[in-house]
């Protein structure tokens, strides 16, 4: 009897000590994922923070293109105006020196220090002559070119906006079943903006777009995937309320930032996008839609902008 006390001590020992050491080991498992997972969604938030300053450095906005375009026109009139009073100069001198020949032809005759005076009234007359035609020639010339790219820039902004145009249509188009059930589509300021209130796309206090919100995702991917001169904007929004203690997110910055991210992950699964063309970024709840409705604060926008660089090229100097 002794002998089998002693040939089961050792084995409750060790039951015992296993028991201990498997809690120990799954703590340290959790603790490191954990971890992981507090430095991935860190690296996130930074990296979504530098796309969107990147992109605010970058991106060339219609008002800016509309308000140059305005100055050009204000210098074209301008030059138009200038063009005409030397038109007008210039035809005066030119009539004064036809009367200054006509005097000299009828006094070549005359005493020498008539002639030796009409003679210098008409160099004089002949100079201004001689400049008058010079800056006639250049204003004319710059305000040929100004005309000239003033009708290239407009041509260009009647393009864009009516691609834009067409673009809201089949972003409209492929949405149809959505828009009313929390997805508005709007144009303003050369510029399309999808809203997608978090109903549709998110279960509260969640960042994993649930089943209908990736199809509406989906449906707009595929919409604009062949526009290659659209830049895409995704903007998480959240309303005013705090974050709770243990939530997997910080703050409502961190929470805007990771729904973006959470976004532009499907747009980009599902659709042939350029990842340049598009960027992730978080504003809190500092741009409600509407300060009395909280459920209208909490949504994504995603705005498609047109490239306007090359239009800026054409107005810079101005």
């Amino acid at each position: 009897m002794i002998a089998r006390s002693r040939a089961i001590f050792p084995l409750i020992a060790s039951a015992a000590f296993f028991t201990a050491c498997v809690p120990a080991r799954k703590y340290e498992e959790l603790n490191s994922r954990y971890k992981a997972s507090q430095e991935s969604e860190s690296a996130a938030l930074a990296k979504a923070q530098q796309a969107e300053a990147a992109m605010k450095d970058q991106q060339v906005t219609v008002e800016d293109l509309s308000r140059r375009k305005e100055m050009l026109e204000r210098d074209t009139l301008t030059l138009g105006t200038s063009l005409r009073r030397l038109t007008t100069q210039y035809d005066k001198i030119n009539s004064l020196n036809n009367e200054l020949l006509d005097k000299y032809n009828a006094l070549v005759a005359g005493g020498n220090s008539e002639n030796r005076k009409l003679l210098s009234d008409l160099e004089a007359n002949r100079l201004k002559l001689q400049n008058k035609e010079d800056s006639l020639s250049v204003l004319a010339s710059s305000l040929k070119d100004r005309e000239a790219k003033l009708a290239t820039l407009q041509a260009e902004l009647d393009k864009k906006d009516a691609a834009m145009k067409s673009l809201k249509d089949r972003v409209s188009q492929a949405l149809t079943g959505f828009e009313g059930k929390g997805l508005t589509v709007t144009q303003k300021n050369g510029q399309i903006y999808v809203s997608l209130e978090n109903q549709l796309l998110f279960p509260s206090g969640s960042t994993v777009v649930d089943k209908k919100g990736r199809e509406a995702l989906s449906n707009l991917a595929r919409a604009i995937e062949n526009d290659k001169d659209i830049n895409i904007m995704v903007e998480g929004h959240t309303d005013t309320d705090k974050v709770l203690g243990g939530a997997a997110y910080k703050d409502n910055w961190d929470l805007s930032v990771l729904r973006a991210t959470s976004v532009v992950r499907i747009l980009l699964e599902s659709a042939k996008i350029d990842p340049l063309r598009i960027t992730a970024a978080g504003k809190g709840e500092f741009q409600p839609a509407d300060p009395n409705d909280k459920a209208k604060n909490r949504r994504i926008e995603i705005i498609l902008a047109p490239d306007l660089k090359q239009l800026y090229e054409l107005v810079k100097d101005h």
